[in-house]
């Protein structure tokens, strides 16, 4: 995305937080929003992917399982990168996961570890329907953090080539310092943790974070690739989306484009910069340089 003029704060900034307060406050509220995620993720039809009579080809092997992030769902969430992918010979599927019985629409709120489990049954979905041996995976977001859950715990490095997170929140987000608030509002992480667990497991510090992050951030066998962007409002800081270990490779947006002043929402959603540079994470033997110039490609 490109905006040739940023003010102080981006009204879409404004706007991305105003949208996750009033959310956050309307799903603590809910008396329907309690835990219990189903066992299985789901597909939502969609137009272009999704489509299991789809075979990948010499050029590109394996399917791409795209990952939608908190509040978002399979389709929503990848209305352009899926496109985009398969218009370049991409296999394509999407699920949804982390449903909370009663709340429509807005999924990824569950319990992460049962979320992961989720994946874990598309996973072998697809590579089933495709006959592949290995899948890579593409997520926003908690979308980009919850497969490492997956790879760690529940044997998805036997099965997965790669794992590209757009701005994902491996190491947790203060929420602009928002959430160190918590301890000074008595029972609010209490009512998080109960109607919301997917978000309480995404706050830095965490339980789930402590366990998912112990013995080092990575497994053998898999690329990462993490793209991040300077102007991230909802992971924070923005830092701590990077990954350590071999085979990963950190990418902040602006070294390859900077006036691109995409932040979290917008670099997942729309940003064909990014999305050319996930192109290159899934095939980097015919990577290209990613530039301001990769908006038209």
């Amino acid at each position: 995305m490109l905006p040739w003029t940023r003010p102080r704060r981006s009204p879409r900034a404004r706007r991305t937080i105003t949208a996750l307060v009033l959310a956050l406050t309307a799903f603590v509220a809910a008396p329907t929003a309690t835990a219990g995620a189903a066992t299985t993720g789901t597909a939502a039809p969609s137009r272009g992917w999704n489509d299991y009579s789809c075979k990948p080809s010499a050029a590109h092997p394996r399917p791409v399982v795209l990952v939608h992030g908190t509040f978002g769902n399979s389709v929503d969430n990848w209305l352009v990168l899926a496109p985009y992918l398969v218009n370049r010979g991409y296999c394509v599927f999407s699920l949804d996961y982390g449903q909370l019985p009663g709340v429509p629409f807005f999924n990824g709120l569950g319990p992460i570890d049962e979320s992961a489990g989720q994946l874990d049954v598309f996973v072998d979905r697809v590579l089933g329907a495709t006959g592949a041996a290995k899948a890579d995976l593409v997520g926003h977001s908690q979308g980009g953090m919850m497969p490492n859950y997956y790879l760690k715990f529940l044997g998805g490095a036997a099965k997965v080539n790669a794992l590209v997170g757009i701005a994902p929140d491996n190491h947790g987000t203060t929420l602009l310092g928002l959430t160190r608030l918590l301890p000074y509002f008595p029972g609010i992480e209490d009512l998080l943790t109960m109607n919301t667990p997917g978000l309480a497991d995404q706050v830095a510090g965490s339980a789930f974070l402590t366990k998912l992050n112990a013995g080092g951030d990575t497994v053998p066998g898999v690329r990462y690739t993490v793209i991040a962007t300077r102007y991230d409002e909802v992971v924070t800081p923005y830092r701590t989306q990077y990954l350590s270990g071999p085979n990963v490779r950190n990418v902040l947006l602006q070294d390859l484009c900077p006036v691109d002043l995409s932040e979290h929402v917008a670099i997942g959603t729309i940003d064909r910069i990014a999305f050319h540079e996930v192109e290159n994470a899934l095939d980097p033997a015919r990577a290209t340089p990613t530039t301001c110039a990769s908006v038209i490609g």
